[in-house]
Formats: structure tokens, sequence, C-alpha cells
């Protein structure tokens, strides 16, 4: 049985549908992420799902008990937002505890719980400072360590990294995903960065223009794409028409061909001659525009050392793994 079953859901702002029939099912202990470009009706999901946001028709089953005519208060659900929404005359340990009292829980409970959960997103050392004397990622652990103090049966996450520079994101995406998994909870995680949602998920739910259009793992999502907008927005795949494809392969081809830019191979010896158009250094990975055939191609190779390196205008010989051709809607 599944612990979230979203059935049938509607919403719209007037006479602007958000999103319509949205179905999906999640497992007890589950980390789902909603992963889209802005405006494709994920943060509004979450939001619906929180009871932040009233829902048109459908229902939102949590652990059997439909929860749309339910207050947000009594869902007993943790939401943590971009923006971190602390209270700047309260210290760490103050704002942690917030909703303990506002819960009831007695002071002795209370001190104990703050005191756990501040070690376990490691602030313990700093529950005596005010916000404003804390790091952007330390005041993002203490909103997550106030969702988490109250025990909620869901967590959601609405795009908590954005606001945050790389380093800090990828410390705090590996820190918020361990603290998942050692108490099994059950998190919904909302980004439109498609790196957060294969390193972190379980399973990741892919939305456009209001609609799941695809569901899967990281590897699913990743090496089959059901469509062209999936095959666009997950990886960099070079996405070829038939005539293109056609062209290219050497062969009938009837329909649109993904391709991902890693499964093509630059060397002295492959079927295809190939011209080396323009080049761009990405760290350890090296990023050619290539023409084959008349076909531009992105070709991504693994910047080892030196003989790596082509030049502008250098000729190749490229080969293509036709494991790796992928048709596309």
């Amino acid at each position: 049985m599944s612990f979230v079953s979203v059935q049938h859901l509607q919403k719209s702002y007037a006479a602007t549908p958000v999103f319509s029939d949205i179905n999906c099912e999640i497992a007890k202990g589950e980390f789902v992420t909603l992963l889209g470009p802005s405006g494709c009706g994920k943060s509004t999901l979450l939001r619906c799902i929180a009871g932040l946001t009233p829902v048109d028709s459908g229902q939102i089953l949590l652990d059997g008990q439909d929860i749309v005519p339910v207050s947000p208060q009594k869902r007993h659900i943790g939401m943590v937002f971009q923006s971190y929404a602390l209270f700047p005359n309260m210290t760490v340990e103050q704002n942690v505890a917030f909703g303990l009292r506002m819960q009831k829980v007695n002071s002795d409970d209370s001190h104990k719980r703050v005191q756990e959960v501040l070690q376990l997103v490691e602030l313990k050392d700093l529950a005596g400072r005010y916000p404003h004397q804390m790091s952007g990622g330390q005041c993002q652990r203490v909103a997550l360590a106030r969702s988490l103090v109250t025990r909620p049966r869901l967590l959601l996450l609405d795009e908590p990294l954005s606001a945050l520079d790389a380093r800090i994101r990828k410390h705090l995406r590996e820190q918020i995903r361990q603290i998942q998994r050692e108490l099994g909870l059950t998190t919904i995680f909302v980004t439109h960065d498609q790196e957060e949602a294969l390193v972190m998920s379980d399973r990741i739910f892919l939305m456009n223009q209001g609609k799941i259009v695809q569901s899967g793992d990281a590897e699913t999502l990743y090496t089959a794409p059901v469509d062209a907008f999936a095959a666009g927005f997950i990886g960099n795949y070079n996405l070829l028409d038939a005539e293109q494809a056609s062209k290219l392969l050497q062969r009938p081809v009837n329909g649109r061909i993904a391709i991902r830019p890693e499964s093509i191979e630059l060397n002295r010896s492959g079927e295809l001659d190939a011209l080396v158009r323009s080049h761009s250094l990405l760290g350890n990975v090296i990023r050619y525009r290539i023409e084959a055939r008349g076909v531009e191609l992105v070709v991504d190779v693994l910047n080892r050392s030196a003989q790596d390196l082509h030049a502008d205008g250098q000729r190749l010989a490229l080969s293509i793994d036709p494991a790796a051709l992928c048709e596309v809607a």
C-alpha cells in the first residue's frame, strides 16, 4: 500500500489550469523528487499536499487518510522552503523549539528533542546564535531541524538549496539525504536542478505543463527518456529529427532519435568523418561541437590528459554506440 497517494488532483487559478488529473504513488520511507522547469506545477503540487494551497478536486491520501479536508496544522507534515523563514529575534534553539511550543510539548521533552535534532544537523554548538550570525547553509539546516523536531509523518522540501552556492549545496544535499535515510522519513523534494534530482532521489517525477510526463529511478530517466522534452531536460542529449538521423546513420529512420553526448567516441578509426567546430572545457569534461555528414552533434569526452584535447577545425573520426540510440516521441 502506498504511503502517499495523489489521485485525480486538479488545481486552477481563475481560468488558468495549473495541473489536471495528477496521479502518483509514494512508498513509506521513499525519497521522491518533483523535477521540472519553472511554472510546471511542482511547487503548487507540494503546497497542495501541505494544505497551504486548496485543491479544486481529487484526493491526497496520507497513510490511507484523505487529508484534503484536514487543516495544515493537523496533517503532521513538515515543510522547508527556499527562504529559511527563521525568526530573527530567536536563537537557533528557540527557532527549532517553536513548533514544539505550538504543540504544547513539556519543556523537558522539548529540550531533549531539540538537542537531538541539532546534533543530527550538526548545529549543537551553534544553539545560542541568532540567524544573522550564521551562513545561508547553517540557516537552512536550522529550518530543516525545525521541521524534523516535530516528528512529521511526511517531509516536504521546496527548492531548499537553490539560494546557496555550489559547494554548500553539494554538502547540504548529501546531509539531507543521509538524515532522510537515517530516519526513514518519507520525503518529497522539489527542484529544477537535474543533478540534484539524479543524485538524491529514489524516484523522480518529471513534470511539464502541469503533467507528470515520466517517472522512474535516475538511471531510467537518464537512459530511456520517453519524449523530446524528457531527453532535453535530463542530460544534454543530441535530439535529431528523422531526416538528420537518417543522414547521420545512413539508414531510414522514421522518428526522432536522442543520442547521449558521452556515448559518441572520438577516435582515429571510427566509421564517421567529423569536423571539430568548437570546444569548451567543463572541468573534468571537454564538450565538443562536431559536424558529421552535415549534422551537428555535441560530444562529451573525459578530460584525462592533454591528448584528449582536439583543436577547433581538426578532422577526426567518430563512432556511435548503437545501444545508446533512443527513439523519442
